[in-house]
């Protein structure tokens, strides 16, 4: 993407009244004043919330925002030149649950209060397989422990992923914890019986993993 496309979605993201772009500083010095007042002040309802983590384009989440006009979805992502497409979307088609947040993964717990957050999802992550990389990649245990800082006692964590290796990984490190898997997958849509919003909505990279037969994982979770 050329630098004067990335400026211009920038400007019209600032137009968008579903997008919230607040700085580091605001959401570590500042109480941010959207942080346990998502529903309210936003989507206007105490709806169950919904997070999309590293959203990209932003389609998963506004998908399920039109899947699920009960749930209110915000997808977030760093790059807002990305999730453009989906927060663009979202406005011309009028779909009110669903929002996106411009910041850091490992910022989450300064933009949601404790049990705010129903459920996560996480699409097709970076697996950051090398050994230096652990530290960024988005199942390991500090992460974890952001997530559970979030979520309600009951709140669950989807990962979906083409990498069998972040699936594996994943796996044994909620057997390790102690954590409790609700489901898991190796290949969703070769199996029967495997989860309807699962299967249902693909993004556009999955479309084309599953052209080239690549099997797609699923992980259903509770963080203990």
């Amino acid at each position: 993407m050329g630098s004067k496309n990335k400026l211009r979605r920038f400007k019209e993201n600032e137009t968008f009244s579903n997008v919230f772009q607040p700085t580091r500083d605001d959401l570590v010095f500042a109480n941010y004043p959207l942080k346990g007042n998502w529903n309210a002040s936003v989507f206007k309802n105490n709806h169950p919330l919904v997070l999309e983590l590293g959203c990209g384009k932003g389609e998963y989440s506004v998908a399920l925002a039109k899947k699920y006009p009960d749930k209110n979805f915000i997808g977030i992502d760093i790059k807002g030149a990305r999730f453009w497409r989906g927060a663009k979307t979202a406005v011309e088609e009028q779909i009110p649950n669903v929002a996106f947040l411009r910041t850091q993964i490992e910022l989450i717990d300064h933009a949601f209060t404790q049990n705010e957050v129903d459920e996560i999802w996480i699409t097709f992550p970076d697996p950051q397989i090398k050994y230096k990389r652990t530290k960024h990649r988005m199942t390991n245990s500090e992460f974890l422990k952001r997530y559970k800082a979030i979520l309600k006692p009951d709140g669950i964590v989807n990962l979906k992923t083409d990498s069998e290796f972040m699936h594996g990984y994943t796996l044994g490190l909620l057997h390790g914890e102690g954590h409790e898997v609700l489901y898991a997958n190796h290949n969703v849509y070769k199996q029967e019986g495997s989860p309807e919003e699962v299967t249902s909505i693909q993004t556009f990279y999955e479309s084309q993993y599953l052209e080239k037969n690549k099997p797609i994982t699923y992980i259903r979770f509770k963080i203990k």
